[in-house]
């Protein structure tokens, strides 16, 4: 089942239609942390605040060693719109929710080995490693759902309705916000309000995600694509993109968790600090993702359609847009940095280690967008082995210069590492751009 597609010119306000939702519904993700982190700050203490931030760290990387599920999802179906097969379109989300029930599933079962193993590995205070357990005991059971929306995600952001993402996103995490300030400042349930509050909003976010992306998985559409569902090409396809985004990912995220285990090292304040600082950060991220997102789409859709030009100026439109987005981010940092601090952690010695690190902070942004809009690029290809390949040298970078600089410079030789890893990124996919050309022209 195929449908001609038309072309439609590839411009700023396309790019802006496409990212616009998307700038908004990802800053949305880490503003909940950064929620989070100023509820529980509110009690005064630098303890609660290293809590939550370690068990949000640790789930993450569990959660994120499935995000290949967004990350596949999103370039398969962009490249199946662009090619106008609306059966394999469907077919892409219905393996993507497949494989999302089985590995939610699994993270459940696996909790315990699991997160021993993360605390055997956390060197965080008794007093933080006591309530972050109490936390993930509460908020792992609604894997299964946070794993399910990721590829509900990445299948609305392949077929350009990332309006549809912006409300999904919206109503997870407005949610979650809102019960999380009802349980830790209304009832007083402090870090397990927080946990509660995450589950039931996530579990919410799944309900919505399979309402919006109804069409695909409707009777009708059963019927059409469940021969697709047998195709072992396609099969084959999407599980050797999975198995090397998710090796990426892994190899990703366990330099963003070695960041706040090895910041706990330097005692709870410094720990606070980075997790006050890190969750701005992945503010920027987010946000400047959205121009990351508009690439996998464009790119994905252009490769699909065989289109080179198109190819072309999506990946100019991106980078454009995403300089833009880093050097006004840094600015607002730069200026009002110290009161958002301020406003996230009452703790003055918590302000004070912040404060110290916050220059590392502004040029995060900067450092950092080129190799978010190339991620972009390389997954609308999916060109998913190159992506793996290209971050081997920069986590490798980044476990070098941990070691030789924390040692002579603390909490800021810990920054810099991350930035050189950042800057990496972007310099080591730079170099296979032309790979991507070659398929648009294939």
């Amino acid at each position: 089942m195929s449908r001609p597609q038309v072309s439609v010119p590839l411009t700023h306000a396309r790019v802006w239609r496409i990212a616009g939702p998307i700038v908004l519904s990802n800053a949305t993700v880490p503003l909940l942390g950064a929620v989070d982190t100023a509820v529980v700050g509110q009690i005064g203490l630098a303890a609660p605040i290293g809590a939550v931030g370690l068990a949000s760290v640790i789930l993450a990387t569990i959660y994120w060693m499935f995000g290949f599920l967004r990350m596949s999802t999103s370039g398969l179906a962009a490249q199946a719109k662009g090619a106008g097969r609306v059966d394999e379109l469907y077919a892409v989300l219905w393996r993507a929710l497949i494989v999302a029930a089985a590995a939610g599933l699994a993270a459940v079962v696996l909790q315990v080995p699991i997160l021993a193993l993360a605390f055997r590995l956390s060197p965080a205070s008794a007093g933080v490693e006591t309530l972050a357990r109490e936390y993930l005991a509460i908020r792992i059971w609604a894997a299964p759902a946070a794993v399910g929306v990721y590829a509900l995600t990445g299948w609305l952001i392949g077929v350009e309705r990332t309006r549809a993402v912006l409300v999904l996103q919206l109503w997870q995490n407005g949610l979650n916000m809102g019960l999380a300030l009802w349980f830790v400042l209304g009832l007083g349930w402090a870090v397990q309000g927080v946990a509660i509050a995450a589950l039931l909003a996530e579990i919410a976010g799944l309900v919505l995600g399979l309402w919006l992306a109804r069409e695909a998985l409707a009777p009708a559409a059963w019927a059409a694509i469940r021969a697709r569902l047998r195709d072992l090409v396609a099969m084959r396809r999407m599980f050797g993109a999975s198995r090397d985004i998710l090796l990426r990912t892994v190899l990703l995220q366990l330099a963003f968790t070695s960041f706040i285990f090895l910041s706990a090292r330097a005692g709870d304040d410094a720990l606070a600090a980075n997790q006050v600082l890190s969750q701005l950060f992945s503010i920027t991220a987010f946000a400047l993702d959205g121009f990351a997102f508009a690439a996998e789409t464009l790119v994905g859709q252009a490769i699909g359609a065989r289109r080179p030009a198109d190819l072309r100026r999506a990946m100019q439109l991106a980078f454009q847009w995403g300089l833009i987005g880093a050097l006004a981010l840094s600015a607002v940092l730069a200026v009002a940095g110290p009161q958002i601090v301020a406003l996230m952690a009452a703790a003055r010695p918590v302000q004070a280690a912040a404060g110290q690190v916050l220059p590392w902070l502004v040029a995060a942004p900067v450092v950092g967008f080129a190799s978010w809009i190339l991620d972009g690029v390389f997954i609308g290809a999916m060109l998913t082995r190159v992506m793996l390949r290209a971050m081997l040298p920069s986590v490798a970078l980044y476990a070098v210069a941990v070691a030789v600089l924390m040692p002579l410079f603390g909490n800021h030789g810990l920054w810099a590492a991350l930035m050189l890893m950042n800057g990496a990124r972007a310099v080591t996919l730079w170099q296979r751009r032309g790979e991507v050309m070659a398929l648009a022209a294939a």
